[in-house]
């Protein structure tokens, strides 16, 4: 069994990959369920199609934080990273593709006097 950590935004996935079948549950849920969107389910899926082995190995992940956006681009970095821990000879695909690039962008914080972060009160000149 094979750990791994990914974050996206406030988002945080924990997988633990073992050799099966190709099943993904996601907090005792299948991926269908959890993800209903195609969308998602196929950025969660990326990298075991780019490396072929969708259905070589079995993904148990524990999601926590974040939206639905946030959850499966966690996810996603979780699993590359389990991967390469798997094979070493797999980091320069992956890393190539962007899914092993940790993305740091998250909400910049509120400013005080100020409605949001960036956003100023209407300005009167008279």
């Amino acid at each position: 069994m094979i750990n791994a950590i990914g974050r996206r935004k406030s988002s945080v996935a924990r997988v633990y990959l073992t050799e099966g079948t190709g099943k993904i549950t996601i907090n005792k849920k299948d991926l269908t369920v959890y993800f209903p969107s195609a969308i998602l389910q196929f950025v969660v899926k990326q990298p075991l199609q780019l490396l072929e082995v969708t259905e070589k190995y079995d993904i148990k992940a524990n999601l926590d934080g974040g939206g639905f956006t946030g959850q499966s681009q966690a996810l996603r970095l979780a699993i590359a990273r389990a991967l390469v821990k798997i094979n070493a000879d797999d980091k320069k695909a992956l890393k190539d593709e962007g899914f092993l690039t940790r993305d740091s962008r998250a909400v910049e914080r509120k400013k005080p006097g100020r409605p949001k972060a960036r956003k100023r009160f209407q300005f009167s000149k008279r």
